[in-house]
């Protein structure tokens, strides 16, 4: 079988996947808190439903990270692992209202455990597509479609749910995961994977994994943000069908304040892919700490400060405030994972990392769902101290342990050896 990846800088097969899979995944979110608030009446079942689709992501991230990094067939792990997914969200879909609600959470925890090979899993494959300079790009065309997805997922979800219902909303968002099977079994082999040692015990594989997150600076203070980052846009996310209700004169406009977000997302991911960054995305110049991802972070934390106060339809250029920071820090996140993770350990590392941004995210929209039905200026005004948690929480982290050193960054030479055996193996 030979790759079919020759494109530059990223090959549109894998951009056509990642983008409708990943379309479809911002899609069931929103659908979701639509089917629930309209089933019930109530903002709490939507959450409750998101909730428990995103936080099951925690564990099922690192085990699919072992099996994408230990299989010589990642194309064959990621295609079984989409269409389980979207099984799992077409049966979430017809249970809602139907059967008891405690239950349709479980089932949604169960779909949750194959979430995280909409996002970690089909970055962590590009390293090997794309090699050289061109990689920065690759991963700022990589986030582009997270925006986009982001963009057209929850317009989506609100046409479909106010033409055809948002039963049907859900049921077609699993329908464009299921869409991207064909690009994930087109993705090139690996080599065949070395066993022996820790790596032969996918146990040991998992602590790695969670061990190179938490003894990297750069990569621990990364990934501290992002998680706290992403626990005040999971309140933000649940709080749109109440705003939409509230400030715009209906719950399925609330949809349309996340495709804002998108819209500034994907018009700052599109000039760094235009003109990428050199050098290192998170080092502070001139000893002040104003990095790609602390900066972006305070830039959400100060539109959600702003949505909570925002009248009408003046609330659109509150939250689209929070994609101008969303955007370059996902490109920056991809950046520091890349370069801090050792290539043998890169599957594990990004969906582990992924899972826990998106446990995050369930974290805080699980909070939101009772602050949203007391209040959802004080819903908002929360989810922003929250943003200013996570800028603290950078600080933090990235300060070194007394009397540790961190490793050694990588020669040139050996950076160079290592981008050699990133390249895509063809298999004959």
């Amino acid at each position: 079988m030979k790759s079919s990846y020759k494109t530059w800088p990223v090959p549109w097969k894998y951009l056509g996947g990642t983008a409708i899979s990943r379309a479809g995944d911002e899609m069931t979110g929103p659908a979701l808190l639509l089917l629930g608030f309209a089933v019930t009446g109530r903002p709490g079942t939507g959450s409750a439903l998101l909730a428990g689709l995103t936080v099951a992501a925690a564990v099922g991230g690192p085990v699919f990270g072992v099996l994408l990094d230990r299989s010589p067939r990642p194309d064959r792990v990621l295609t079984v692992t989409l269409s389980a997914y979207a099984v799992g969200i077409i049966a979430v879909a017809a249970a809602v209202g139907r059967l008891p609600v405690p239950l349709v959470i479980l089932m949604a925890l169960a779909a949750g455990l194959f979430n995280p090979a909409v996002a970690g899993g089909w970055t962590s494959q590009l390293p090997r597509i794309v090699t050289g300079s061109v990689l920065g790009r690759g991963f700022a065309l990589d986030a582009m479609t997270y925006s986009a997805a982001s963009l057209a997922g929850p317009a989506l979800a609100a046409v479909i749910a106010a033409t055809l219902g948002a039963r049907t909303a859900v049921v077609i968002a699993a329908a464009l995961v299921a869409l991207a099977v064909p690009s994930a079994c087109s993705l090139p082999r690996h080599p065949a994977p070395q066993h022996g040692g820790p790596r032969s015990v996918p146990r040991r594989q998992v602590a790695a994994g969670f061990a190179a997150i938490l003894t990297r600076r750069p990569l621990r203070r990364a990934t501290v943000t992002s998680v706290l980052s992403y626990a005040g846009i999971g309140m933000l996310l649940v709080c749109c069908p109440v705003l939409g209700a509230q400030r715009l004169g209906g719950p399925a406009r609330g949809a349309l304040l996340i495709s804002a977000i998108a819209v500034a997302s994907l018009a700052a991911n599109a000039i760094l892919a235009h003109r990428p960054r050199r050098g290192r995305p998170d080092r502070p110049r001139r000893g002040w700490p104003d990095t790609w991802v602390l900066a972006s972070t305070l830039v959400i934390g100060m539109s959600m400060a702003a949505a909570a106060l925002a009248p009408g339809w003046l609330i659109l250029a509150a939250v689209a405030l929070g994609g101008a920071g969303e955007g370059p820090q996902l490109t920056a996140l991809f950046a520091v994972r890349h370069r801090e993770t050792p290539a043998r350990m890169r599957g594990q590392v990004y969906t582990t990392a992924a899972s826990l941004k998106i446990a995050g995210l369930a974290a805080g929209a699980a909070l939101a769902g009772p602050l949203a039905g007391w209040s959802v200026t004080g819903c908002l005004l929360i989810a922003a101290g929250t943003g200013l948690c996570a800028a603290a929480a950078y600080l933090l982290a990235g300060s070194r342990p007394p009397g540790r050193r961190e490793p050694a960054a990588a020669s040139p030479g050996r950076a160079r050896a290592g981008a050699v055996a990133d390249r895509p193996v063809r298999s004959g």
